[in-house]
């Protein structure tokens, strides 16, 4: 986010100790007030204010309304061998979503690959946090939720699918090489921050009411209409990834979450490869170092912008944050601090 009069820098301790303080203030133990506000802070110092401090009120709007409960967990439904479903019970989709990642990473460890699936549970925020967090102990995860219906099929006018985030994350040096994407061009919450931010979107996200492609965010957030990735491609991978994770976790599809406005009950697939036992293990580092030194050779169309891997320029954002403040709104923060 640039800096203007309408954006101040934020500490993300301060960010964080803010957050804590309304969680607690909203039945969170302290222990889950911590992680829960680390994992929104995170998020914005990482530069995706859309799913930390942007978001963060309307997860506390979620709470209030009895949608997040606070004090639940996941408890188990089913096990066998490296599979295991867990019923989400509605709690915090943060914290569930890193339990969730955490008990797959313990089952690849065991069977150099976990599955672990919930049912009934909530958003997730940014789906990243999750691969960064099992690249970073040196595991691959795979994984994605479906969500309530915000996106058109292919050639319909209604929303009939989910832009049904889905993560790759891949262990790389001490941090990681992580795409986050959702189905859509566009996430809902970046086309929320660069409407409120008075912006464009970079490339045609959707249409707008009148059935014409645009690149106006407000206009596409008005007709819900918004553009698949890939078109048709992207269409029928948001199919298949709502199917999956239907029947993998037993949970609700996208046509049965009836809310876009708090959105819970969705059904998550976190599978997790434990590569430490490959027999090319040691040559893995070298492998990816080949791969990545080759696409940073690429032409860039732009001489001023670099050609990068999902994930790198998150270490450059966190890296000028961490010194000198996390950039946000400062109309969003007013809000925050009076919740």
């Amino acid at each position: 986010m640039p800096i203007s009069e309408l954006t101040i820098r934020i500490p993300f301790d301060k960010l964080k100790s803010e957050f804590f303080r309304i969680l607690i203030k909203h039945g969170f133990s302290g222990p889950k007030a911590d992680k829960c506000a680390d994992i929104f802070a995170v998020n914005s110092l990482d530069g995706v204010n859309s799913h930390g401090i942007n978001r963060f009120p309307r997860f506390i709007k979620n709470v209030m309304g009895g949608f997040v409960k606070p004090d639940a967990v996941p408890s188990l439904i089913n096990a066998f061998g490296s599979l295991e479903q867990w019923e989400g019970n509605l709690g915090p989709g943060p914290l569930n979503a890193t339990f969730a990642t955490a008990r797959a990473m313990k089952l690849a460890g065991e069977n150099g690959i976990g599955m672990v699936t919930l049912a009934n549970t909530n958003h997730w925020m940014r789906g990243g946090t999750y691969g960064w967090q099992a690249a970073k102990n040196g595991f691959v995860l795979i994984c994605w939720t479906n969500t309530c219906q915000n996106m058109p099929a292919w050639g319909a006018t209604d929303p009939r699918i989910g832009n049904n985030p889905f993560v790759f994350a891949v262990p790389y040096h001490d941090e990681a090489i992580v795409l986050d994407f959702a189905m859509s061009q566009y996430s809902y919450g970046k086309m929320e921050s660069l409407k409120n931010e008075g912006k464009k979107l970079p490339y045609i996200g959707g249409f707008n009411k009148h059935g014409d492609l645009t690149d106006n965010p407000g206009e596409i957030l008005e007709s819900w209409r918004v553009l698949p990735i890939g078109y048709w491609k992207g269409s029928g991978l948001s199919l298949l990834l709502d199917i999956l994770a239907t029947i993998l976790s037993g949970g609700l599809s996208t046509h049965q979450i009836n809310s876009c406005t708090s959105e819970y009950s969705v059904s998550q697939v976190f599978i997790s490869v434990n590569i430490k036992n490959l027999h090319n293990y040691p040559a893995i580092d070298n492998s990816i170092n080949q791969i990545v030194d080759d696409l940073h050779k690429s032409n860039p169309e732009n001489p001023s912008e670099a050609i990068r891997y999902p994930g790198e320029h998150v270490l450059q954002i966190r890296h000028e944050n961490i010194k000198d403040g996390i950039p946000v709104s400062r109309r969003v923060w007013e809000n925050l601090t009076r919740l």
